[in-house]
C-alpha cells in the first residue's frame, strides 16, 4: 500500500480535494472519500458539483442511491460500497481504515494541530507496518514538492 501525506498549507481542502479527485478518476481508479461527518460529506458533494463552471466529476453520497456504481462516493465511516481501490481521508484516520486499499491519499490542514498530529501518528503506523510513505508540502507557488519519502525494501 501506498500513502501520500498531503499538508494542506497554501490551498485549502475545498482547492485541493476536487484536483485529486480528478487525478484518481484520470488513473480510472475509484475513490473513496472519508470525513467524520455528515455534514462534512454534504459539503464535498456540492462542492465537487461546483468547484468549476466546467466541471464534471461523478460522484455520489449514500442518499443519492446507486453506491456501486459511483467512480467517487464520500462516505461518513470507513464502508466502500462502489468498491475503490484508493481511499482519500479528510479528517484523519487509522491503519485500520486504509488498509483495504493500493493508495490513500490524506489531506490534512497544517494551520490545525490535532490534524497535523493525527497525519504524524499515521505516518508512524504507516512505516512501521513496512508501507510506502510520501509527504507532499506546498511550496510558495502552491505546487506540490515530495519533502519525504519511505519506500520499503521489497
Amino acid at each position: 500500500m501506498r500513502v501520500d501525506f498531503y499538508h494542506l498549507q497554501k490551498s485549502t481542502l475545498d482547492q485541493a480535494l476536487p484536483v485529486l479527485a480528478e487525478k484518481v478518476c484520470a488513473l480510472g481508479k475509484r475513490l473513496l472519500i472519508q470525513t467524520g461527518m455528515s455534514e462534512k460529506a454534504d459539503y464535498i458533494n456540492t462542492l465537487l458539483w461546483t468547484y468549476k463552471p466546467d466541471s464534471w466529476l461523478p460522484h455520489g453520497t449514500r442518499a443519492d442511491g446507486f453506491e456501486n456504481d459511483q467512480p467517487v462516493f464520500i462516505s461518513v465511516g470507513s464502508e466502500n460500497p462502489n468498491h475503490a481501490e484508493m481511499v482519500m481521508l479528510t479528517d484523519g484516520g487509522t491503519l485500520d481504515d486504509i488498509r483495504s486499499f493500493e493508495r490513500c491519499l490524506n489531506l490534512f490542514d497544517g494551520l490545525d494541530p490535532a490534524a497535523v498530529q493525527k497525519a504524524r501518528e499515521l505516518w508512524k503506523a504507516v512505516v512501521q507496518e513496512g508501507h510506502e510513505a510520501y509527504y507532499w508540502q506546498q511550496n510558495d507557488a502552491g505546487k506540490w514538492e515530495m519533502k519525504a519519502s519511505i519506500v520499503p525494501e521489497k
